[in-house]
């Protein structure tokens, strides 16, 4: 009796690790897969992204906005 729970306690051990085995092994191929075909398609992105004028008024807005963003997270628990 003591046998044969421990042969299923294998059998199902086995049969566990088989199947993470098997679900890494097609997981890794099909990451390989998509990779490759990936570096196929054109890049749609830019060389460089354009760059905004800014005013010195609007600039000086946006860098007191963010120092309140920042100290308000500062004093948040």
């Amino acid at each position: 009796m003591k046998h044969l729970i421990i042969q299923q306690g294998l059998d199902l051990m086995l049969y566990g690790m088989g199947t993470v085995f098997v679900f890494l092994c097609c997981l890794i191929a099909v990451t390989v897969v998509m990779s490759r075909v990936a570096q196929h398609w054109p890049d749609d992105v830019p060389e460089s992204a354009p760059s905004i004028a800014l005013d010195s008024n609007t600039a000086a807005v946006i860098k007191r906005a963010v120092i309140q963003h920042r100290e308000r997270l500062k004093l948040s628990p």
